[in-house]
């Protein structure tokens, strides 16, 4: 049977927008202005929405709102400009400029508010002018069920056999139109069918109205698509919590049947609705919301299978007019990273040198030599630090990954002692190589699978990485010595080559697609929810 397809990791952010002391246009009036917000696609802006026009208000707080899909694995470059509304047609480009400022959607999330200086289009100041951009997740229910159902006495519809049944839920649409909310799976061969618990969101079930019908058919299966009703009842999700005290029950009616036999006709089976408990699921963009900050480490392998930094041949070598495969991967994911953590200190680590004084091989040294303050300012601040760091040290190896993994899990294993959501790790390791310290490594993803961290592997270069997809939890879930088995896949591998001729931003986009879920999955595991901070009161 067909299964309901996955949830989208994204959500819809709407976007609040006031400006104060904006530039005067108008001679006899004030300015009567109209926000637009633009977003930045394939290089081009692409406007996606914009506020009222306000009539002669130079601090104008805009009640339409802008509605934006927002990804944590994007950059998302928004411009917001201001213009001045002299006609009915509300063509911008016969409009006054008044002022914009250019940001990402990440960065307006993770601060929840902000307040900017406008800039004409040569960035000096539009006079005192300021815009107040707020983000708010789309309101909307956040519980979700989990529901169990089982059936005893069906109608037996096989000829050889008993019945292979399964179930539908469905419910009215807002046009009318029934809607499949549910399909179950079907159990081969049976009239007392238990089936697999589900998951669906309050809001799917019912439509936010507890008492709103939910028609449910139980079905007997055939392979070759002409499926058998075995029987119908209705049932209300108030009628589902009903069942977290007491067991709930239904006839299963068929009321063909029903015709045929009269009042000789009982029912088709019983459906039973075992259990029904009801959670509130928050998104990724509530803890990001509610203050938890996103910590970012990378960790870079100079072991000498990267050849000789001279050579233009090496992984390492600095062409002035292309960086190489380290940079740019740096540059793809740190863009997106950096939004999320409000101080942009991130701790820039290497792997497989001999570094200076002694020239003693280490598995963890800091790029800019400072044992007791290894942040570097920014993303440049880290290119700056790799680009120093070069060449003083001499390439060597083996490679292991164990020592920069440990690095972060002690900063990850204090943040679990609190219990709160306010620090997520994202440790980022650029390596060009097969892993030496392989099974090491395996014990130490283990580990950190219980921590608030999840780990992201580029690999540049030409090397087999077939043994790094091992580490990545999609297929098989990773293993230590002991057996004890990944308490939630928190790897994700990539080739640096399959993107190598791609849009920059595609590689962060697949690298860091699965971060939200894996975030998701640790806090609800310790039963964390999102911090709670004031909500400004709105000002509009």
């Amino acid at each position: 049977m067909n299964q309901p397809p996955p949830t989208s990791c994204h959500s819809k952010v709407e976007l609040r927008i006031s400006c104060k002391d904006l530039l005067d246009k108008d001679i006899l009036s004030k300015s009567d202005p109209i926000c637009a917000v633009f977003w930045c696609r394939d290089g081009r802006w692409v406007e996606q929405g914009r506020t009222e026009m306000i009539m002669n208000n130079l601090n104008p707080q805009f009640a339409k709102t802008i509605l934006l899909d927002y990804y944590f694995e994007e950059v998302q470059k928004l411009k917001i400009s201001v213009f001045d509304i002299d006609d009915a047609s509300q063509n911008l480009s016969q409009a006054d400029f008044l002022g914009e400022v250019e940001t990402t959607l990440g960065h307006i999330v993770s601060h929840g508010s902000i307040t900017e200086n406008l800039k004409l289009v040569d960035k000096r100041p539009a006079g005192k002018g300021t815009i107040t951009v707020t983000a708010e997740e789309q309101s909307g229910s956040k519980e979700v069920a989990t529901v169990s159902f089982s059936a005893n006495k069906l109608d037996k519809k096989d000829w050889f056999g008993k019945s292979d049944p399964y179930l539908e839920l469905h419910r009215v649409g807002p046009d009318g139109r029934m809607l499949m909310i549910h399909r179950t799976e079907y159990v081969k061969n049976t009239l007392d069918p238990k089936w697999k618990p589900f998951k669906i969101s309050v809001q799917a079930l019912c439509g936010g109205d507890y008492d709103a019908q939910i028609i449910i058919h139980c079905y007997d299966w055939n392979s070759n698509g002409s499926c058998d009703l075995i029987g119908t009842f209705n049932a209300t999700f108030r009628n589902f919590l009903e069942a977290s005290t007491t067991k709930a029950t239904w006839d299963c009616m068929n009321q063909e049947k029903k015709k045929k036999k009269g009042n000789k006709y009982k029912n088709s089976g019983v459906i039973c609705l075992d259990s029904c408990k009801v959670e509130t699921e928050y998104s990724f963009l509530d803890f990001i919301l509610g203050g938890c900050q996103i910590n970012f480490t990378v960790a870079i392998d100079f072991t000498g299978s990267n050849g000789d930094p001279r050579n233009p041949q090496s992984l390492h070598f600095m062409n002035p007019s292309q960086p190489n495969q380290y940079l740019q991967a740096l540059r793809s994911v740190g863009a997106v990273c950096q939004d999320y953590d409000s101080d942009k200190l991130f701790p820039g680590l290497g792997f497989g040198a001999k570094v200076p004084p002694s020239y003693q091989v280490s598995h963890e040294f800091p790029l800019n030599f400072n044992f007791q303050n290894p942040f570097c300012a920014g993303i440049q601040g880290l290119e700056q630090a790799y680009q120093m760091c070069l060449p003083q040290v001499q390439l060597y190896g083996p490679t292991n990954f164990t020592p920069v993994i440990n690095h972060v899990m002690r900063f990850a294993d204090q943040e679990s002692k609190q219990s709160t959501a306010s620090n997520y790790y994202i440790l980022l390791i650029l390596t060009d190589g097969v892993i030496s310290d392989f099974v090491q490594t395996k014990d130490a993803i283990v580990a950190a699978s219980h921590l608030p961290m999840s780990i992201i592997i580029v690999g540049v270069g030409g090397a087999d990485f077939s043994e790094m997809n091992a580490l990545d939890g999609d297929e098989v879930r990773l293993c230590d010595r002991s057996g004890r088995q990944c308490a939630r896949d928190i790897v994700q591998f990539v080739p640096f080559r399959e993107f190598q001729n791609a849009n920059p931003e595609q590689l962060a986009k697949h690298v860091l697609a699965e971060v939200p879920t894996q975030a998701i999955s640790y806090f609800k595991t310790r039963g964390i929810p999102p911090l709670q901070k004031p909500t400004p009161p709105p000002q509009f």
